[in-house]
């Protein structure tokens, strides 16, 4: 078991904030994650599953053992007339899982490509793009329960899913997912009515196609993290209740939204934020991406601390111009590596 110390975790989190872990391990099977857990547990130290690193924000020193999923393969399980499932290793990097399922004409998940991170931490935040969510794509989960010291099968119907949610974000100290089991299509059943998606594809009406402009809008209005460091989009899209949007609607008619079934609508954040006068306004080393609202970006060796006074600033001027809360999507970590309430 290699277990290192104080190891600058720069390079393992998208927004690249400087952050220091007391321990750190890259894991690559599941004897080597309970023997890490084991580790942790006789050293009276708190885990933190990194996993990607596409949706977190580090404080500058973490007393904790931070654990890098690194579990891969992917396996081919049952299929019938319909369908196809796999079982993937937490691991694997998502963009190129997705890029792998077109490859093998298994079908669902092409909406979702280019979305940063590793599939162990797509069930967690039920990843969403383009009128997909991947939990309608997952038949179940597999976790260590650090609660029971056992594995355990989580069947889908079970985890939970909502909107950029799931019972893995309720209870982030209890399960470390392994691998993730998807049940995929064969015959592609695309969703092309999101955004300006439909009109991109033109006449070529395919999965290929789907992906291929799925992948160059979003290069076009999202920064490389390599080039600007960030999360991808930095705050959900508010859902409201209809008594409020018939108000905001009233005051704001080119708002964009999105009616949903339990008689509330979503809204788009980043329509919001560019409104409230952020687009392409820094503070300090942060701000909001000239092309994309959404995104807040690192632009020169930003601290938490900075990051935090830039998100408030946007969550105060939205408010104070619309009535509307947002939430941040990437979750907070203390010194502690445990979450935080932004």
């Amino acid at each position: 078991m290699n277990i290192q110390s104080q190891v600058q975790l720069k390079p393992f989190n998208t927004l690249s904030l400087n952050a220091i872990a007391s321990h750190f391990i890259k894991v690559k099977t599941i004897t080597e994650l309970q023997d890490a857990l084991k580790f942790a547990k006789e050293n009276d130290l708190n885990v933190l599953i990194l996993s990607g690193g596409s949706n977190m924000m580090l404080p500058e020193h973490i007393q904790a053992l931070v654990v890098a999923m690194d579990i891969q393969k992917i396996d081919f399980i049952t299929e019938d007339e319909h369908t196809q499932t796999i079982k993937v290793g937490a691991g694997q990097v998502w963009h190129d899982f997705v890029l792998w399922t077109t490859e093998h004409q298994l079908y669902g998940l092409q909406n979702l490509a280019l979305i940063p991170g590793l599939v162990g931490a797509s069930p967690v935040q039920n990843i969403g793009a383009y009128g997909v969510e991947v939990g309608e794509f997952i038949e179940s989960v597999e976790v260590y329960d650090r609660k029971l010291n056992q594995m355990a099968s989580i069947k889908a119907a079970d985890c939970e899913f909502s909107y950029r949610h799931s019972i893995f974000k309720d209870d982030p100290n209890r399960f470390v997912i392994t691998h993730v089991i998807f049940k995929l299509l064969k015959k592609a059943d695309l969703r092309m009515n999101y955004g300006d998606l439909k009109l991109a594809m033109g006449d070529e009406i395919s999965a290929e196609n789907l992906q291929k402009q799925v992948i160059h809008i979003r290069q076009s209005k999202l920064p490389d993290p390599k080039e600007f460091p960030n999360v991808g989009s930095f705050f959900k899209n508010p859902i409201i209740k209809q008594t409020q949007f018939s108000q905001l609607i009233a005051k704001f008619p080119n708002i964009p939204h999105y009616p949903q079934t339990d008689d509330r609508v979503k809204i788009a954040a980043g329509w919001l934020i560019d409104q409230s006068g952020w687009k392409g306004k820094q503070l300090n080393q942060v701000g909001m991406f000239e092309k994309q609202a959404l995104v807040l970006v690192n632009y020169s060796d930003a601290t938490l601390t900075d990051v935090q006074a830039t998100y408030h600033a946007v969550q105060k001027d939205v408010f104070k111009h619309f009535g509307v809360q947002l939430e941040p999507e990437p979750v907070l970590y203390d010194r502690c590596g445990f979450i935080q309430n932004h």
